[in-house]
């Protein structure tokens, strides 16, 4: 099944139940007051986050979420059921626009927004009674509940964010450094979705995530720039990826940084390293490495030289990161 990052769904609330108008009505008793119930409120949408769901496929599969109406009021006071909400579980890093702009970004299991309110009840005409008119005969209807047309996009969440042009090596590197399989080929743009994986000890796991290649002119939408960058927005630690045998690595790295930048000002004050891959490709990896950043990493996923390095320093600005956290 295909990864699914964006999808538009219609919400309908349900209805709200309608007022009752009934008059007591018993032999011998001919002069019954007002007995009419309220009716009962819609149902309404609400988006919950679930950790077992990683991505959008269900819910662009099922894109109309309807709430229950609520029941209308009846004789005896007795007031109508409220109806039921529609819970729908939606992955951790959910953001909800509608026609107004952001309605909801969705973070942390059990996350709940409502999308789509439920209408009022109706009030029976027992609410209406007063001494001026002690035998109401009419009731209210019950209101229409929210109908939206949303635009649901879902940016991962991740510790670590490995970040580069395409062909950079950031899947085989993701693929040594946890368990996660991505696909891996040796042509630009063989990862089209994020990729995560788990890495570090039981006591001091993180979540890496490899983020779809990017190339100059993606903060402006180029290659799909927009896509893939929003995944980037969620990540507290960037590592920017530059193959080391490519022609030149310095402009690769300086087209990463101008990139992020224009998307996100914020992103270039994210905690990051600097990592170069493929070494076994080149003579002097340790030196092009320095020509890039002065506490930039040589490694070669083809021969783990390195890896295990980057693994402490990954566990350490992971780690960095979520304390700067506000």
């Amino acid at each position: 099944m295909a990864f699914v990052d964006e999808c538009t769904v219609f919400a309908r609330a349900g209805r709200g139940g309608n007022g009752s108008a009934s008059l007591h009505s018993e032999p011998y008793k001919p002069l019954g007051g007002p007995n009419g119930g309220d009716g009962g409120d819609g149902g309404s949408v609400v988006f919950e986050v679930s950790r077992g769901l990683h991505d959008l496929a269900w819910l662009a599969d099922h894109p109309h979420q309807t709430a229950t109406a609520g029941e209308p009021g009846r004789k005896s006071n007795r007031d109508g059921a409220t109806g039921a909400d529609v819970v729908v579980p939606v992955p951790d890093g959910t953001v909800v626009f509608d026609e107004r702009g952001l309605l909801a970004d969705l973070v942390g299991e059990g996350a709940r927004a409502l999308v789509a309110r439920g209408g009022r009840g109706g009030r029976g005409n027992a609410a209406f009674a007063s001494a001026r008119n002690r035998v109401p005969r009419t009731s209210e209807p019950g209101e229409d509940g929210e109908e939206k047309r949303l635009r649901v996009e879902l940016r991962t969440v991740a510790d670590v964010g490995l970040v580069g042009l395409p062909n950079a090596g950031k899947s085989t590197l993701l693929a040594r450094l946890t368990a996660a399989k991505p696909k891996i080929a040796d042509y630009p743009f063989t990862t089209l979705t994020p990729n995560l994986g788990v890495a570090g000890s039981d006591a001091d796991r993180f979540v890496v995530a490899d983020i779809p290649g990017l190339i100059e002119g993606a903060s402006t939408g180029r290659g799909l720039g927009h896509r893939f960058l929003r995944h980037i927005v969620r990540c507290r630690a960037l590592v920017l990826v530059v193959d080391l045998a490519a022609v030149d690595p310095q402009q690769d790295l300086a087209t990463l940084r101008d990139e992020l930048t224009a998307y996100d000002p914020e992103l270039a004050t994210r905690p990051s390293i600097v990592v170069g891959t493929k070494a076994d490709l080149v003579d002097e990896p340790a030196e092009i490495a320095d020509s890039l950043d002065a506490d930039a990493l040589a490694v070669s996923a083809m021969t783990g030289d390195g890896l295990d390095e980057l693994l402490e320093r990954l566990g350490l600005l992971s780690r960095n990161a979520e304390r700067s956290e506000p």
